[in-house]
């Protein structure tokens, strides 16, 4: 059955879809539970210690929960909502639509990134609330240690926020290409953890081949460089003063490597989901 022309609809259907049933997956509920618990619960267990270090502690601990479980939230759902589709028969009945495989692939990875954004927003949401709310109270009781200044700059955390999910977007795509060629869902969740380690050290790897004096070895870790992102770049925000933030140029910048990635990840995806039997 032809499937007639790309439908911009078709895909936001398969995304709103794969969203809800994202929300309704325990999983997920679990690790947005334990996130927004790290970044409440940052207070009871930071250093005793006064004024801006005590902020900054806070603020890691709201990044790391963010890093850690948006990873793990953003991975895990890819993989299984993808293939519960495949092994409960219904992409087969939808495929069997006037639906492209394009269109199945893209609502999947759509809807996968609007779930890690809505993360990201809701912890950043938190996270600037519990920073907010801990300052006044050192303002109030420490004045000297930031003489009438405010030592955390909203903006920056909220640009670490967006950063984050950038991040998680381009995890998502990697994780779904996977999929698209996978027999497992354990394999999957396997390749896109072995996919999270190699983005976040690619660059040590990188810089290491680009030391060597051996020219395979050079070619080695510019292909490294190619292939896999650098999860590095995404962290750029993670500071609480402005003046130590990305500019908008370079958050402009990172958004269109992102992008780069995602379009490479997805188009790759859509290749290999075509040519795979259902």
């Amino acid at each position: 059955m032809s499937a007639g022309p790309f439908s911009l609809r078709r895909v936001g259907l398969i995304a709103q879809n794969t969203l809800l049933e994202a929300v309704r997956q325990r999983l997920v509920n679990v690790l947005v539970f334990l996130a927004l618990a790290l970044v409440l619960g940052a207070r009871a267990f930071r250093d005793f210690n006064f004024g801006a270090p005590e902020l900054k502690f806070l603020a890691d601990c709201g990044f790391g929960a963010m890093a850690f479980f948006g990873s793990a939230l953003t991975i895990a759902t890819a993989a299984q909502l993808f293939f519960s589709e495949i092994e409960n028969r219904t992409a087969l009945t939808l495929l069997a639509r006037p639906v492209w495989r394009a269109e199945f692939v893209i609502g999947k990875w759509l809807g996968v990134a609007t779930l890690a954004a809505l993360f990201c927003a809701v912890l950043t949401g938190l996270l600037i609330a519990v920073l907010w709310t801990r300052e006044r109270e050192l303002m109030l009781e420490f004045p000297e240690s930031f003489g009438g200044v405010h030592a955390v700059s909203y903006a920056t955390v909220a640009t670490a926020g967006l950063l984050q999910a950038l991040k998680l977007a381009v995890l998502a795509a990697g994780t779904i290409f996977v999929a698209s060629f996978a027999q497992t869902q354990l394999f999957t969740v396997g390749a896109g953890f072995f996919i999270l380690v190699i983005c976040h050290l690619q660059y040590l790897a990188q810089d290491a081949y680009a030391r060597s004096a051996v020219p395979v070895a050079k070619v080695a870790g510019a292909l490294i460089g190619a292939a896999f992102p650098n999860f590095q770049l995404f962290a750029v925000a993670d500071t609480l003063v402005a003046a130590e933030g990305p500019t908008a140029l370079q958050v402009a910048g990172i958004a269109a490597y992102a992008g780069g990635y995602v379009v490479l990840a997805g188009g790759l995806a859509i290749v290999a989901f075509r040519h795979r039997e259902i």
